[in-house]
């Protein structure tokens, strides 16, 4: 059966371009419930440590809210993921409520056609899912791609770290920094036309009311 490495020797003779890669791993989350404080409290931080302890130059992670001030925030979110190797995903119901993260991962997903990988032939592709919660009430398409189960460790609060509990958090994310240092690696070479899929506009906020006289 075709593997990955397989895949990279078919289309190493593609031409390379000016851009590349910038991010090694690019973090799609949704920000109702409880994920986001995780993400911020616990998981971005330890990642990163565990990425440093598994690999040389430490992986590059992308996440929304470390972008640059006055940046144009959908233009640096699609660029953000055009030039990322692989999509973790945070999985909890409300991700698939959100247009947002749909438009990144059917972007991704996008990408994994065009390249023929997740598919029967080559069935590794390059969204890595993490069930952060729930999952009955998942889309049952949703059900089909393997995740790894991080709903044990889903504490949100900084206590959190106070706890013994702690300790497997930290062992958990490191075996997942490990293999994602292996998927990373061998990620297909960038190409300057992967396929985008237009995220909605950004919410307006709606005009200040004029005071009464």
């Amino acid at each position: 059966m075709p593997t990955f490495l397989s895949f990279i020797e078919r289309v190493a003779h593609l031409p390379l371009c000016a851009v590349s890669y910038k991010y090694d791993f690019f973090i799609s989350y949704c920000r109702y419930g409880s994920v986001q404080r995780w993400l911020l409290n616990h998981f971005l931080n330890k990642l990163k440590e565990c990425l440093a302890d598994q690999y040389a130059p430490t992986p590059t992670v992308y996440v929304d809210r470390t972008m640059e001030r006055a940046v144009h925030w959908p233009s640096d979110l699609q660029d953000a993921l055009r030039r990322s190797k692989i999509m973790i995903q945070l999985l909890t119901p409300q991700y698939y409520e959100s247009r947002w993260c749909m438009a990144e991962q059917k972007s991704m997903r996008a990408r994994e056609e065009m390249l023929g990988v997740a598919s029967l032939d080559v069935s590794q592709g390059l969204i890595y899912p993490i069930l952060y919660s729930d999952s009955e009430n998942f889309p049952p398409e949703e059900k089909e791609r393997a995740w790894v189960d991080f709903k044990d460790v889903a504490h949100p609060d900084p206590v959190y770290q106070q706890s013994r509990k702690y300790l497997r958090f930290h062992t958990k994310v490191n075996d997942l920094a490990a293999d994602l240092v292996r998927l990373a690696k061998s990620a297909p070479p960038w190409q300057p036309d992967w396929p985008d899929v237009d995220p909605p506009e950004p919410p307006l906020l709606p005009p200040p009311q004029m005071p009464r006289f």
